[in-house]
Formats: C-alpha cells, sequence, structure tokens
C-alpha cells in the first residue's frame, strides 16, 4: 500500500500542485511587471460549495436537531467575504496592470499555504509510520 492510494494524500497532492501552479504564474506576473498592456492572471481556487454541490446534490447544509434540547437552526449566516472583490487591477502609466506588492503578497502566501501542505504530509505519514510500529 502506498500513500497514493489514501485520499487524504490525494487531496493534500492536488493542493500542492494548485499551489505550484499558482507560484508558476505568480512569477511570470513579476516577469511582465514592464511589459506593456501585460494583464496579471491567477488561478481560481477550487470551491467548497461546487464541490459539495456534486457530492450531495445540493449546495446548501442543513443542520439537524436530533435531540430537544439542541438550538434550532438559525438561518442563513452571513458570508463573512462577502464584500465586493475588485475585479480589475490598477493600470500602469505603462499600460500594464501588475501591482507588485499584491503580486508579492500572493507569493508569500503561496509558500506559506505550500509550507503548509508540506508538514501536513509529513506528519500524517509519520503517524502512520508509528500506527504500523516504524515510528521513531
Amino acid at each position: 500500500m502506498t500513500t497514493e492510494n489514501i485520499t487524504l494524500f490525494k487531496a493534500l497532492g492536488a493542493k500542492m500542485d494548485f499551489l505550484n501552479q499558482r507560484q508558476r504564474i505568480v512569477a511570470q506576473n513579476i516577469a511582465n511587471a514592464d511589459t506593456p498592456g501585460y494583464r496579471p492572471k491567477d488561478l481560481v481556487p477550487v470551491k467548497f460549495d461546487s464541490v459539495l454541490k456534486n457530492v450531495t446534490g445540493s449546495n446548501k447544509v442543513q443542520m439537524e436537531t436530533t435531540k430537544a434540547g439542541h438550538m434550532a437552526p438559525g438561518g442563513d449566516v452571513q458570508n463573512p467575504k462577502s464584500r465586493k472583490q475588485k475585479d480589475t487591477y490598477e493600470v500602469a502609466p505603462i499600460g500594464n496592470a501588475v501591482v507588485m506588492e499584491e503580486q508579492l503578497i500572493m507569493s508569500g502566501q503561496t509558500v506559506m499555504d505550500y509550507n503548509l501542505m508540506t508538514n501536513l504530509y509529513q506528519k500524517n505519514v509519520r503517524m502512520i509510520q508509528t500506527a504500523i510500529g516504524r515510528g521513531q
């Protein structure tokens, strides 16, 4: 049995692949910062609600009250990210729209996320090794 057959490791690997691709695109954006007319690109992350809809047939999850003492669901919770996102970048006088500060922040965030995925992967491998008696 290999780690490739375990769903958790597949998910971690998929996230790491996404982060690799995103870092490559951010690097392209930074490299083209002085190219006239260049528009920055970014990958669109997978949205949980679309995955949930594929699995359950609905993108809403209903809470259930299994005992009389449970609180009834109070309705929809406001999305903390409901503020409108900026669709376009500011355009520099030379005609390109790369904002170096934004690209560097995205690059740093991508590196931190990748390091998190790597650490999770390593810790889960160690946990499996410990469970089968080969841990340290």
